[in-house]
């Protein structure tokens, strides 16, 4: 096939450091060309693929303190995308909405891989409009706010397994790994770690919109001698660091979608200890790769209960469910089906969807 990779701007593809959604993109199109298929890459001049990579902007946007207006650079990547659009028998966009207007008025095969939160009330009105864009959920969870969205498939994110090698999580401590934000639960994984009496590092990023956040809750909850804050890394540090602690802390306060830390982690063998809410349950066996909890004294239970979990166990698990072999089939089987015209149909009646609008509409006057 030939098949357009869309990814956001906001990181390269790969990521240097964090970047969940590049590095998805990364690893599903280096799959897709090890497979023989023809791929572009839409993306940061400064990302490294196999594929031809069509660079938009010269490097990613977060890291460029040149760049004040960052969604001019993806307006800029729908106009080359749409120029290039007979070029490609699909397009696999990455950017959520953006291009939903243009790929209305074109006659295209495309879809969208929604990465984000879909509980935002602004977005059931937008996605309401545009109800026959064929989209793809990262876990069954990320659906529920629309379920009646044109829905074409689940496809759970999947890693190549060599990139992260089994490890006997020797460093006996706990890890956080991520983005410092309300509703990553930071300041939980610190007062599990605190109970437990184990050290707890900490490799994370700080976004421009969580730095009164940071400072006003988190930063001063790290001066307690268990805590190390080591700071935003990337791979192949991040293998070191979570295939060499006891367990990952993921205390989230919000839908997750995916969190793609917690198959690294288990690739790693290195079991998870979660909140459940969001796609944790899809993620989490509890008892096999991890224990699912839903506060800090069931956290602080599942620590002392680690040494029941068998690491190698935790990488089979992610074996058998979590490659990304396994996502590159499951794509490409919606692609050609998606090419062959036979998408999913919409389960929701338009009149019933009218009726919906007409709600959204009342409820925003």
């Amino acid at each position: 096939m030939r098949i357009a990779q869309v990814a956001p701007l906001y990181e390269s593809v790969p990521p240097t450091k964090y970047g969940g959604t590049e590095r998805v993109v990364s690893w599903l199109t280096e799959e897709l060309v090890r497979r023989g298929h023809e791929v572009t890459l839409f993306a940061s001049g400064d990302s490294m693929t196999t594929a031809t990579l069509f660079p938009v902007c010269r490097q990613a946007l977060r890291l460029d303190p040149r760049c004040v207006d960052r969604m001019a650079a993806h307006v800029l990547q729908l106009e080359y995308v749409f120029q290039e659009k007979n070029n490609f028998d699909l397009i696999h966009f990455h950017s959520d909405y953006l291009h939903f207007p243009l790929s209305r008025r074109d006659n295209i095969t495309q879809v969208t891989t929604l990465h984000g939160r879909l509980d935002i009330a602004d977005l059931a009105p937008l996605y309401l409009m545009f109800k026959e864009m064929p989209v793809i959920s990262i876990s069954d969870a990320q659906r529920n706010p629309l379920p009646w969205a044109n829905w074409q498939g689940t496809v759970h994110h999947g890693l190549p397994a060599e990139q992260y090698p089994l490890s006997g999580g020797k460093g006996g401590y706990l890890a956080f790994l991520g983005r410092i934000s309300p509703e990553k639960g930071l300041d939980q994984a610190i007062e599990i770690a605190k109970r437990c009496g184990i050290p707890l590092k900490i490799a994370a990023k700080v976004d421009r919109a969580d730095a009164e956040y940071y400072e006003s809750i988190i930063k001063p909850l790290l001066q307690h001698p268990l805590i190390e804050y080591i700071g935003e890394i990337g791979y192949p540090e991040k293998t070191d660091f979570l295939g060499n602690a006891a367990a990952l802390l993921f205390p989230i306060q919000w839908p997750e979608p995916f969190g793609l830390v917690m198959i690294e982690s288990m690739a790693c063998g290195t079991p998870v200890i979660a909140y459940s809410r969001g796609s944790v349950p899809e993620m989490i066996a509890d008892q096999v790769n991890g224990y699912i909890v839903s506060d800090i004294p069931g956290a602080v239970e599942a620590v002392k209960k680690l040494h029941r979990i068998d690491r190698g166990q935790c990488r089979r698990y992610f074996e058998q469910h979590f490659t990304a072999e396994r996502m590159a089939e499951e794509y490409l089987a919606l692609y050609s089906r998606l090419i062959k015209g036979q998408s999913v149909p919409l389960t929701v009646s338009d009149g019933v969807l009218s009726w919906m609008k007409l709600e959204y509409s009342s409820s925003t006057t």
